[in-house]
């Protein structure tokens, strides 16, 4: 099979950046709301529960403010995957589109993206509504993204230009392969077992994942 591919789906928590956005954000809400959170989040990225049965319920117990997803934006900056910024130029700069589909919140995912050179167009996630003080007052539920299979749906409404490989960590990531021709679980962050078993290939860094695409 050959190893080249014209557009790159990146996931981003755990992926992208070595953040679970929704768990930092529990952070803040002390370390029962955090573990809570934690564990709903391991549960729907393993597979164990439906990511859309979790969604509204971690949200609900964060209730992330607008200063908040501020503070995850740089958390974000921050943790980007080791060699990630230098891929994804070479990856643009060979004519590659590189889209973002995360079940994360797409406000705190912008800044990072625009620093990579990613379009806000390319960056598809979960957007949030605030009230006029800044406080959290809901996300959108009809986004596909907030569904275990959500992100199926997404890729095959981009009409990417193909080959297309997908890239993640989680369950809801490999719900991607029915629409990509390859699937790559990343575990520079975290490994799931039945993720990698599940993968066509297996990335360790981003300098790995510029070479199969390049090849």
């Amino acid at each position: 099979m050959s190893a080249s591919f014209a557009s790159v789906v990146l996931d981003v928590d755990s992926t992208l950046c070595g953040v679970e956005g929704i768990d930092w954000l529990a952070t803040m809400r002390g370390s029962e709301v955090s573990a809570r959170v934690a564990e709903l989040t391991k549960r729907a990225m393993d597979g164990e529960i439906a990511l859309d049965a979790v969604y509204g319920e971690r949200l609900a117990l964060v209730a992330p403010r607008v200063d908040h997803i501020q503070s995850l934006a740089k958390a974000y900056a921050k943790a980007l995957a080791s060699g990630a910024r230098e891929a994804i130029y070479r990856l643009r700069e060979s004519g590659v589109r590189i889209v973002l589909v995360s079940g994360g919140i797409r406000e705190a995912m912008l800044p990072v993206a625009a620093e990579l050179g990613i379009a806000d167009s390319e960056v598809n996630a979960v957007s949030l509504t605030f009230s006029q003080s800044g406080e959290y007052a809901g996300f959108d539920a009809r986004s596909p993204l907030t569904t275990s299979s959500g992100k199926c749906a997404v890729v095959e409404s981009l009409a990417l230009p193909r080959r297309i490989l997908a890239v993640g960590d989680g369950m809801t990531d490999l719900a991607m392969k029915p629409a990509v021709d390859s699937f790559a679980a990343f575990t520079g962050f975290v490994r799931r077992a039945d993720v990698a078993d599940a993968a066509d290939f297996i990335l360790e860094s981003f300098d790995q994942l510029a070479e199969l695409v390049l090849a």
